[in-house]
């Protein structure tokens, strides 16, 4: 089994409530927010509704 990790943190903002991790795999960005006990996590889109995409040589 491939032991490196597939998801990165690449931001983190307000002592970690508000986070953007890329999956190496796709590139695509995901946004993380966490509040008390509760948290969420959604693709982060761009202006045109497509999902940011960071390239492998960005991460």
């Amino acid at each position: 089994m491939n032991k490196e990790k597939r998801f990165e943190k690449i931001y983190s903002q307000g002592a970690g409530s508000i986070e953007i991790w890329v999956d190496k795999e796709t590139g695509v960005n995901y946004l993380y927010r966490s509040a008390g006990y509760g948290g969420g996590l959604t693709v982060l889109l761009d202006e045109d509704g497509n999902p940011v995409i960071t390239r492998e040589k960005e991460i």
